[in-house]
């Protein structure tokens, strides 16, 4: 692996959250962060999904244990749609909240940061689009992920879907790091094998696309390369055995620092071509990148050789005595085997989309340009055709 960084004249910025608690039953000390935050009446975002499994009873427990008075929110839906993020704003607003916890997958802590950013801020949420565009810091918060993927925790971004044109919306600001980052295996034991499988995937396309971004960092190497190889040891156990806690520990882990990496060293095109899988086909992000990742990597590695080679060892392969090219074909082959392994297809004809549907999918991808400028290597749109046309 690297032993110096050459790039001296290059500025590098490391960015996360305030304070990251890792530990098995560390939601317990809820109460307590809230306090430390001046927190005395908080609410509390999440899924019907969360609320049904029983997790907001755990926050609520520790909240009321200090004396603290707590509100729910629990209408947050998957890939959350602007209104959402609207109504949750006017919920804090007439509730005149102090603190916004947000608890579940990263929907949910999407939700959570969003609000928590325009409540005090006012207007509605698309009036913050783009980069840096929020003037001053929202209310406090505390993220709670309880799957191990989008790392969501630990960036300073958040993603809703515009339904009045079908849409990807970000937003972008420092204000969003959260104050708190609680990572708790325990809460991420009850998802069934798909969503572990879906959820780790996308976790591990954050640290590949960090790591060969052409804008990535020092911090984003080191923290993208660990967490390809504890994704890559543990998210099989953690597929074939969903109570090891040990293993839900790592693949937390993992994806917070997937997290952290992206939000150093940026993202790429396996992201910019599962968009319009999300918003057309309606596909669960993480499954959505999944798909297109090994598809984007066969593309991408004559970009960086040497970075994908370190991928292939990260994940395990032997590559000595192999030409570079050999070597770096590995990590495409172990990304393949992986996602055989946790039982997710990567052709596209298996999820019902038709070679008819190309030209759809090319004009959604090419609407994502942005993300190839970081990309390893240049797309055009004969590229983007072809990537699609191999994953069928």
């Amino acid at each position: 692996m690297k032993k110096a960084f050459i790039e001296t004249d290059k500025i590098s910025i490391f960015l996360s959250p305030h304070k990251t608690i890792l530990g098995k039953g560390v939601v317990q000390q809820l109460g307590k962060e809230v306090t430390a935050l001046g927190g005395r009446k908080v609410l509390v975002v999440t899924d019907p999904g969360v609320l049904k499994a029983g997790m907001v009873e755990m926050v609520e427990k520790a909240l009321v244990s200090e004396g603290i008075k707590m509100g729910l929110f629990d209408k947050v839906e998957p890939e959350p749609p602007v209104r959402v993020v609207d109504e949750c704003v006017q919920t804090i607003t007439e509730g005149k909240y102090d603190l916004i916890i947000g608890i579940g997958g990263g929907s949910a802590l999407d939700v959570a940061k969003g609000a928590a950013a325009v409540a005090p801020n006012g207007g509605k949420v698309l009036d913050y689009v783009g980069i840096d565009t929020i003037p001053k810091k929202g209310l406090p918060k505390i993220l709670i992920p309880t799957t191990a993927g989008t790392g969501s925790e630990a960036t300073r971004v958040f993603v809703m879907t515009d339904e009045t044109d079908n849409t990807k919306k970000v937003v972008y600001s420092n204000f969003l790091l959260s104050d708190v980052a609680m990572l708790d295996p325990v809460l991420t034991v009850s998802m069934p094998p798909a969503v572990t499988a879906d959820t780790g995937l996308d976790a591990l396309v954050h640290a590949i696309e960090a790591y060969v971004s052409v804008n990535t960092t020092p911090f984003a190497e080191i923290l993208a390369l660990e967490a390809i190889s504890l994704i890559a040891y543990n998210l099989p156990i953690v597929f074939s055995k969903g109570s090891n806690i040990q293993a839900r520990y790592n693949m937390l882990l993992a994806a917070n620092l997937g997290g952290a990496a992206f939000t150093s060293g940026g993202l790429g095109a396996v992201h910019g071509l599962a968009y319009v899988l999300g918003t057309d086909y309606h596909m669960a992000h993480g499954r959505s990148n999944a798909i297109m990742l090994p598809h984007v990597m066969s593309f991408n590695m004559t970009g960086n050789l040497q970075k994908y080679t370190d991928i292939a060892q990260a994940m395990g392969e032997h590559v000595e005595g192999l030409s570079l090219y050999e070597a770096a074909e590995k990590s495409v082959n172990a990304v393949k085997r992986l996602l055989t392994t946790v039982n997710i297809s990567f052709n596209l004809s298996f999820y019902g989309i038709l070679k008819e549907d190309l030209p759809k999918l090319v004009e959604g991808g090419m609407k994502q340009s942005r993300l190839f400028v970081p990309n390893p290597r240049d797309l055009s749109e004969e590229d983007v055709r072809s990537i699609y046309e191999g994953a069928f």
